[in-house]
């Protein structure tokens, strides 16, 4: 058994155990209440934990079959993502072959890109070339009906559900010099660091949370996203054995990806405000949808793939 089989069954059996821990507390508050009545908050927190352990395994299951089951399972991600996310988009019929296109040309070809480990294209193929493609394949329909909005979204959806997923398991390709073997092992920080950041961020913004950030959009507080990304500093360095960072590095790497991730859910909360709906889809009962589960990676993604290039690789 490899050296990064080992660590990658270590984590995933660390990540048990912290679920474990958390749901054994969750319960004891479940068992402080008044009889027959039901915390709201307590309800969503535990019901986050539940949809880790489910996240925990696909992802460690993935992380175990290497680079392919990798990208296997992001490119599904992305695919269940851009469908959440086109579906609360305005179209139209002339949008048809641009929809077929970005589901079964532009989505694939970023991940065989990726899985190539062409840098140069994965990085612009959609920001450039579908950025350009797509509204020319709509406006051939001759439909000028809404036209910037139908064509927006669509981009929008391209740049979340693919780009921004795509860079997550796009960290196995980075050159981190004696550390590129154990690459893979950054898709797991860079995850573990942003949910459980995320997480806890739910849980102290709750609890001590006192000032909204954007009370129109979201219940996030001050207080809440500071203990999250603070959580996730001291889980990062906790973890700097998988990383080349060392410790100062992993924690400032996992504050980074943390913060951006949160800001990147009040993206997606507003997203879902103005389109007037609670959860992204039903896919997961009680959970919502993909993005619903990874709003907070998508955003840190990219950032954390760059800043990971230019610092270390």
């Amino acid at each position: 058994m490899s050296p990064t089989t080992v660590d990658i069954l270590l984590l995933a059996f660390g990540s048990f155990g912290i679920l474990i821990g958390l749901t054994f507390i969750g319960e004891v508050l479940r068992a402080r209440q008044t009889p027959g009545t039901t915390n709201p908050v307590l309800e969503t927190f535990m019901t986050r934990i539940q949809s880790w352990w489910g996240m925990v395994a696909f992802v460690g299951g993935a992380l175990l079959l290497g680079k392919v089951g990798v990208m296997i399972l992001f490119a599904f991600c992305s695919f269940a993502a851009l469908r959440e996310f086109l579906t609360l988009t305005a179209k139209a019929q002339a949008d048809h072959k641009s929809l077929a296109l970005a589901f079964f040309v532009v989505l694939p070809l970023q991940y065989v890109f990726v899985g190539m480990g062409w840098t140069g294209m994965y990085t612009v193929f959609i920001p450039v070339y579908a950025f350009l493609l797509l509204p020319i394949m709509s406006a051939l329909r001759g439909n000028a009906d809404r036209f910037l909005v139908r064509v927006a979204e669509t981009q929008w959806a391209l740049m979340i559900a693919v780009f921004c997923v795509s860079h997550v398991p796009a960290l196995i390709n980075l050159d981190l010099g004696q550390s590129s073997d154990r690459s893979v092992l950054m898709i797991a920080f860079l995850v573990m660091v942003v949910q459980f950041g995320d997480l806890l961020e739910y849980f102290f913004g709750r609890r001590i949370g006192r000032h909204k950030i954007a009370p129109g959009l979201s219940p996030k507080t001050r207080e809440g996203m500071f203990c999250g990304v603070i959580s996730a500093m001291c889980i990062g360095a906790l973890l700097h054995w998988i990383t080349p960072f060392g410790i100062l590095g992993a924690a400032g790497m996992a504050g980074a990806a943390s913060l951006v991730g949160m800001l990147g859910s009040l993206v997606f909360a507003a997203i879902k405000r103005d389109r007037g709906v609670k959860d992204w889809s039903h896919l997961i009962p009680g959970q919502g949808g993909f993005v619903d589960q990874l709003d907070s990676v998508i955003f840190a993604a990219p950032i954390f793939y760059h800043l990971t290039a230019y610092f270390y690789g």
